[in-house]
């Protein structure tokens, strides 16, 4: 059939994104091949000492990714959208967004950027014997209990952003496995919320006279595959205000970034990981057994299908590395000679192999916000040398490149050197991998491994979530039934896709070893920063 027959057939499906710093929505064919996309940038907004986008932002955010969806099926095959076989919505995972009876937002959306419930993050993790980190959703409600905070006591719904986003359509207040493990504890035994903690949290805030029991105000727990509701028309008219879009389309379990990149980058299987590098970085694995210790630098979360994912989160990434682009795009139009953005970052990051192995003496912090990991809660970027230091072009770039994995490659140390966690096969995606080649080398010398990535990695989560919709089974009469997300994957979506690997030299891997010495020596510099600056 023709892309526009498929179109107008409904023979597609749809996925949306809520990124750090884009929204993008996808369609795809009953292949999951992408046929048309649109976007929306946006960023988060610091107020009253809080990370937070504004429920106006979210809105016209959407509508607008979703009209330039529909502006690019237009272009290209001169039609619109009225239906798809399915529709999912991912965002990044974590946070904090508590609703009243009336359905009204209690305070401003808390993001997982949000480094301020450590009292509460700490108790928790004592209390269950499980890591609970500060961007968890349940971190931040008991941080606010703990606050004495006037909203607490009138909470009948909290979520995701994902979750929020899909009641909205839909009417139902539901969460895919994955994204719910980002909100609590989840038993891999029983794909839902442990049982013996929620009883236990139940029990810690028993005297606190609240109307509500968490196990009642927590969205209903959904593997990938299961239904999740159907778009209303009033869910139709807010998301497509064009107003052609049809009520009654199925939509997936809503996911979170983490779950979409394990997706995109065929990485649900066990022994199998990933990492996504982009405003935040973070290295999932698939593990065969649960780890022997409780390890503050390592969340447990799970794959959309239930299974243990350990997962090494950090708040930093490329928004270091963006702001020095501005810088460079600055000094190219001051001299005449503007440069477009995929030119300006081929051409940094490409700089960053002629580099030093070890930076040549350079040193440096990508810390916008902060970093659990290090044990700072708040960051301050920073660049540093030493007086004799070769500081070239390429050694600066190489820095700001090492610097975006340097705190992920502490965690990764914790799981794969002292807890021993086998991983067969570790793949790339998000826009550090973007240049050919050179995400992946950089990221091999961190690793010490092969890093792989697909062709389809640039495609990124929304991607994955169109995958997810794909899978929930109501395409042409299949059924996930005894077909599991791996499956689904191998043999419809990657099948004879065999990806790119890079593999770091050995002289490259000891120059990461000896750059990363020199980065826990100096964090005192990036500590006295905080303090000073």
């Amino acid at each position: 059939m023709e892309v526009k027959e498929i179109i107008d057939a409904g023979k597609t499906a749809i996925g949306i994104e809520f990124g750090s710093t884009r929204i993008k929505a996808v369609m795809v064919n009953l292949a999951g091949k992408p046929i048309a996309e649109g976007g929306h940038t946006w960023e988060n907004q610091y107020v009253d000492g809080l990370w937070t986008y504004g429920l106006d932002m979210i809105w016209s955010g959407l509508q607008d990714a979703y009209a330039k969806l529909l502006a690019d099926v237009e272009k290209k095959y001169g039609t619109v959208i009225t239906t798809t076989s399915a529709i999912g919505f991912s965002a990044m995972m974590h946070g904090y967004m508590a609703f009243d009876k009336d359905g009204q937002l209690l305070v401003p959306f808390r993001t997982w950027r949000n480094t301020v419930t450590g009292e509460a993050a700490a108790e928790l993790t004592k209390e269950f014997g499980f890591n609970i980190p500060q961007r968890w959703s349940i971190a931040h409600l008991q941080q606010a209990v703990l606050n004495k905070e006037p909203h607490v006591p009138d909470i009948t719904f909290f979520t995701t952003l994902a979750g929020y986003i899909h009641w909205q359509l839909t009417g139902e207040k539901v969460l895919g496995v994955g994204d719910a493990s980002g909100m609590f504890p989840i038993d891999s035994t029983t794909r839902d919320y442990n049982k013996d903690y929620l009883a236990k949290y139940e029990a810690l805030v028993a005297d606190r006279g609240f109307g509500w029991k968490l196990s009642k105000i927590l969205p209903k727990v959904l593997v990938a595959g299961e239904a999740a509701g159907t778009l209303t028309a009033e869910g139709a008219a807010k998301l497509d205000v064009s107003g052609n879009l049809e009520a009654g389309i199925p939509l997936c379990p809503p996911e979170g970034d983490a779950g979409t990149g394990m997706v995109a980058t065929n990485s649900v299987a066990v022994r199998t990981g990933n990492v996504s590098a982009g405003t935040s970085i973070f290295a999932m694995i698939v593990m065969e057994k649960a780890l022997s210790a409780v390890h503050e630098e390592i969340d447990v979360v799970t794959t959309p299908v239930g299974d243990d994912v350990a997962m090494v989160h950090c708040n930093n990434c490329t928004s270091d590395i963006n702001a020095w682009a501005g810088i460079f795009r600055q000094f190219a139009e001051a001299i005449g000679a503007p440069v477009d953005t995929d030119k300006l970052y081929t051409t940094l990051f490409t700089a960053a192999l002629d580099g030093a192995p070890d930076c040549g003496g350079l040193a440096g912090f990508n810390y916008f916000s902060g970093e659990p990991v290090t044990g700072f809660t708040e960051g301050r970027p920073v660049f540093a040398r030493k007086v004799d230091a070769d500081f070239s072009f390429a050694n600066f770039m190489r820095l700001h490149l090492y610097s975006a994995v340097s705190t992920l490659k502490v965690g990764l140390d914790i799981l794969l050197k002292d807890e021993g966690v086998k991983v067969d096969q570790l793949f790339g995606h998000g826009g550090f991998f973007k240049t050919k080649e050179v995400g992946q080398r950089i990221m091999s010398a961190a690793t010490g491994g092969p890093i792989t990535t697909m062709e389809t990695a640039g495609e990124g989560g929304a991607w994955g979530m169109a995958v997810l919709a794909l899978y929930l089974g109501k395409l042409e009469g299949r059924t996930p039934a005894g077909y599991s997300l791996a499956e689904f994957l191998n043999k419809e979506i990657f099948a004879g896709e065999q990806g790119t690997t890079v593999t770091a030299s050995e002289e490259e891997i000891e120059g990461f070893t000896k750059f990363m010495e020199t980065f826990k020596n100096t964090l005192p510099i990036e500590k006295a920063a905080v303090d000073s600056l």
